[in-house]
């Protein structure tokens, strides 16, 4: 039996305990098969933990003289909080000044998938995409937004469905340079829009 076989059965056996816990009848139709669903669900969910960056990008770095802004918005992510093991989903904002070389635009939102299907809070997501990209593209500077409604505030504790979370983290230029950083936030036209459901 291989390790991820074993690592399935284990799941499932747990989910079905805890579902047992809670009062509900396993055996009842609609929650027969729920344990083994929910761990391959999990498996898809946590998926960022196999992922390798370099694998991702795959050598889709590019020689270009350009050194203006490359900003790619409004990419969906969808994540774990670690605290509750309930969802958090939003939309993420990249921009990166070349530093003679851009990445095929595709593996941003790809690497952000990897960091996302993870447990996470939203403040490290935020970070890890940066220094990622910071790392793979050495760039003069990069920039990550993401905002983000967690269902752990919306479905229980304060319960405030209509609040959502900003985090940035910024780098080089981006850091540096108050004019670069302004026409940043210019450019993606204010924030809060984009992640409104």
């Amino acid at each position: 039996m291989t390790e991820e076989i074993r690592n399935h059965a284990a799941i499932s056996k747990q989910i079905r305990g805890i579902l047992e816990n809670l009062g509900e009848d396993t055996n009842r139709e609609g929650l027969r098969d729920t344990p083994e669903r929910y761990a391959t669900a999990m498996k898809f969910l946590t998926s960022g933990y196999t992922k390798n960056i370099d694998s991702i990008v795959n050598g889709a770095i590019f020689d270009e003289g350009v050194s203006d802004i490359v900003i790619v918005r409004d990419i969906e992510l969808f994540s774990l909080c670690e605290h509750h093991l309930l969802p958090f989903y939003g939309k993420a904002h990249v921009a990166y000044i070349p530093n003679g070389k851009i990445i095929g635009l595709s593996k941003i939102p790809r690497i952000i998938d990897a960091f996302a299907r993870r447990l996470q809070v939203q403040e490290r997501l935020t970070s890890q995409i940066a220094e990622e990209l910071k790392r793979v593209l050495q760039p003069e500077g990069v920039a990550v937004v993401i905002e983000a409604f967690h269902l752990c505030m919306m479905m229980r504790g304060v319960e405030k469905q209509q609040s959502y979370t900003i985090t940035s983290s910024v780098h080089g230029s981006f850091r540096d340079d108050p004019a670069t950083r302004q026409e940043f936030m210019q450019l993606l036209g204010g924030l809060g829009g984009s992640v409104r459901r």
